[in-house]
């Protein structure tokens, strides 16, 4: 079986492109030949700046003959219907055949194909690819229509096996595949043959080129690290960095400068952001004072002064840079050191979303939350405020406007800088976390506090004015606020009733939203409503009160504040719903079911998401023992038997049971056993001991399966088959005391 050797030898593919597009070679080459009936061992695929590579072992040699039979009209069909039967099958009406059926004479179409070689349907498929070739972007150069990344110059295509190699010939645009390719562009121009894929690989190497991308983020890394170390320093690890600078070389060269002295007062990730954007450097730090100190740069070349030429045209250039973000330092520490006031006042001109007004209007509404959620996260209400004032005061800095990834970590600088305490400083860098699924979660409790008023109110301005994630669209990043709070309520545990601050915010919305269009009456019972809601924690109750309170004075609510007190209560269910839904997504790495999280939902409060999962894992857990299914089955046994009777009979069988009507002695052992079970239950529920409840339910399996084996349920004495329906409630509910088992599946 023969192996294929591709490879696409063009100008510099851009680093970003160079993964997706090896994989998209790989796929779309193997796929054309799968389909045109040729099979493969193995495949590989590889890039460097200059090239893609392709590589598939143990190629068939030819496509098998293949013959399909395919059933037409009766001969006495139509004359249209004929043709069009002898178009689709590809044949003349000489060589159909007819053959009897039930319904008269069929004409039948045999059609052989014939194999091919591999070399001829390779011939077909590569150029195919090329011409189709999904770049994200892509180029026309020359006279020529091909459309690739840069200019393609060369097409190396060939067949080997035990008795040599041959090139597939095939022409894309006037570049004919050969069998020769080039080495590096500097250290060993011109071109060379190759005949296999190790005798290519090999060959590359001798001309100064790494093929696999792997292998050269692994030599830049491996010679940074021991670069740094001999120097007593330390690499700052960055993976997207690595990759991306192992798709800028082929022969990578590490070579390590130096940070001028003036720059040595800029905070270090400042100073790595700047190398890192501008010029691909990676950080080099002292592990004693956490300074950056050095650089690391990778060249594509060797050269005879040992990289001396190139590493003081980088410092040369890294220096203008550095000395651009020393005079934005410089310039934001004037304004911090006022109370950045300034950038305060300018916020309320720069817009967070039409409709939600200005950046200041949202810090004035995540501190106003702020101070509630604070109470309940152990932290001080007034610091709490404080700190989420200022904790988006650098989005008008310089430094922030030059490098955006940088906001909130010069925030906690600058905060600093004014004159506010670590704690306070540290939520302007602290608030946005979590960032992503790995990032870590704020656990300090006023960044806690300004998290998750920050997020509940991002979660509920867009729910206000109905722009929420659809599908795979969700460009305010709500998917993504909604998991960062339950992140930050499950890392510890934190016990919070969800409701009262997402009906707060909601009302806080539409407050806003209302204004323009009501007078001040209605605004000011609005915020009257809002005060009653910080007060007791339920909207329903607060709206209610405020309302009966109108009407004791002779005034009746105006339409908008109904309208309002409507919405508020439909969005609330809505939205949390949208967290039920994240929190399913989140603990499914936990393998935890849907369906489990579901029938832990089924008991409230199901706004406390700390509760919610403890229930969730407690079941879960109880679910993998042995003692379940037939609790479960036992569960929904009684819960079948009881729907049926009571719709029958129109009558609810939810109390009266008594053991005095027990006929048989397994419906006395049940008594008694819920009785004990429910003794033991209902202190562990109030105790939140959710695990030991289930214990106990399971406890229940052995009494149940004996009842429901020895007892008829509907018994034709009336009064115990009444006892037994309302000892089946009993069942019901006792095993439904943690979570409703009538959810799970299966």
């Amino acid at each position: 079986m023969p192996d294929l050797l591709l490879e696409l030898f063009s100008e510099e593919i851009p680093a970003r492109m160079q993964a997706r597009a090896a994989a998209d070679l790989k796929r779309l080459v193997t796929d054309g030949l799968v389909e045109a009936g040729l099979t493969y061992a193995s495949a590989g695929a590889f890039a460097t700046p200059r090239r893609l590579v392709l590589t598939l072992e143990g190629l068939t040699g030819e496509s098998p003959t293949t013959r399909e039979e395919r059933r037409g009209p009766r001969t006495d069909a139509p004359e249209k219907a004929i043709e069009g039967f002898l178009r689709g099958a590809g044949v003349r009406m000489d060589q159909l055949e007819v053959r009897p059926d039930k319904k008269g004479d069929v004409y039948f179409a045999v059609i052989e194909r014939a194999g091919r070689p591999a070399a001829e349907i390779i011939a077909e498929v590569v150029p195919q690819v090329i011409r189709t070739f999904p770049w994200p972007k892509s180029m026309r150069w020359g006279a020529g229509s091909l459309r690739w990344v840069r200019p393609l110059h060369s097409i190396l295509c060939l067949l080997s096996d035990e008795a040599g190699s041959q090139v597939v010939p095939f022409d894309v645009d006037g570049i004919a595949a050969g069998d020769t390719t080039e080495g590096h562009r500097f250290m060993a121009p011109g071109r060379f043959s190759v005949t296999t894929f190790a005798d290519y690989e090999a060959k590359l190497k001798r001309a100064k080129v790494i093929l696999r991308a792997e292998e050269r983020a692994e030599h830049i890394r491996h010679d940074a690290e021991q670069m740094a170390f001999a120097n007593g320093l330390e690499l700052v690890s960055d993976a997207g960095l690595l990759a991306e600078v192992a798709g800028l070389v082929e022969w990578p060269v590490v070579l390590m400068g130096e940070i001028g002295a003036d720059f040595m007062g800029l905070p270090p990730e400042v100073l790595q952001t700047s190398m890192r954007e501008h010029q691909k450097f990676f950080s080099v730090k002292n592990p004693k004072n956490g300074r950056i100190e050095r650089f690391v740069t990778v060249a594509n070349r060797e050269t005879t002064d040992h990289g001396a030429t190139i590493l003081a045209g980088n410092q040369k250039v890294l220096s203008a840079r550095l000395s651009d973000a020393k005079f934005f330092w410089e310039n934001d520490l004037r304004v911090a050191k006022a109370g950045m006031a300034d950038w305060l006042d300018a916020l309320a001109s720069v817009t967070f979303e039409r409709r939600l007004g200005s950046v200041a209007d949202k810090i004035a509404r995540v501190a106003a939350l702020a101070r509630e959620i604070a109470l309940m996260v152990g932290a001080d209400p007034d610091q709490a405020e404080t700190a989420a004032r200022i904790a988006k005061a650098d989005l008008h800095s310089e430094m922030v406007y030059e490098f955006p990834e940088l906001q909130g970590v010069m925030g906690r600088y600058y905060a600093l800088q004014a004159g506010h305490p670590p704690e306070v400083a540290a939520v302007a860098e602290e608030h946005y976390q979590p960032l992503g699924p790995s990032d870590a979660v704020p656990t300090a409790p006023l960044s806690v506090a300004v998290a998750l008023a920050d997020k509940i109110d991002t979660l509920t301005g867009f729910w206000a004015i109905d722009e929420k994630p659809t599908g795979s669209k969700d460009p305010y990043a709500l998917r993504r606020a909604a998991l960062g709070i339950i992140r930050i309520v499950l890392a510890e545990h934190r016990r919070m009733r969800l409701d009262r601050f997402i009906d707060a915010q909601l009302l806080r919305h539409k407050i806003e939203l209302s204004r323009p269009k009501v007078g001040d009456d209605v605004i000011d019972t609005l915020e009257e409503i809002l005060s009653e809601v910080a007060e007791r924690g339920v909207f329903g109750a607060a709206f209610k009160a405020v309302t009966d309170r109108l009407k004791e004075r002779g005034e009746d609510p105006a339409e908008a504040l109904r309208t309002v007190g409507d919405l508020v209560p439909d969005l609330s269910t809505d939205l949390l719903a949208f967290f039920h839904d994240r929190l399913k997504v989140h603990l499914r790495d936990e393998g935890i079911r849907h369906d489990v999280i579901d029938a832990a939902l089924s008991k409230p409060p199901v706004d406390d998401l700390a509760l919610v999962v403890a229930r969730a894992r407690a079941l879960s857990a109880f679910l993998a023992t042995p003692e379940a299914e037939n609790l479960v089955q036992g569960y929904r046994r009684a819960a079948n038997i009881l729907h049926q009777a009571e719709e029958k009979d129109g009558v609810e069988y939810r109390f009266g049971a008594d053991p005095k009507f027990a006929e048989t002695d397994e419906e006395r052992r049940l008594f008694s056993a819920l009785s004990e079970a429910e003794a033991a239950i209902i202190p562990a529920l109030g105790a939140e001991d959710f695990a030991g409840a289930m214990s106990r339910m399971a406890d229940l399996r052995a009494p149940i399966d004996a009842f429901f084996e020895a007892v008829q349920v509907n018994a034709e004495n009336a009064v115990v088959r009444r006892n037994r329906l309302n000892l089946l409630h009993r069942i019901v509910e006792t095993c439904g005391a943690v979570a409703d088992l009538s959810r799970l599946e299966g």
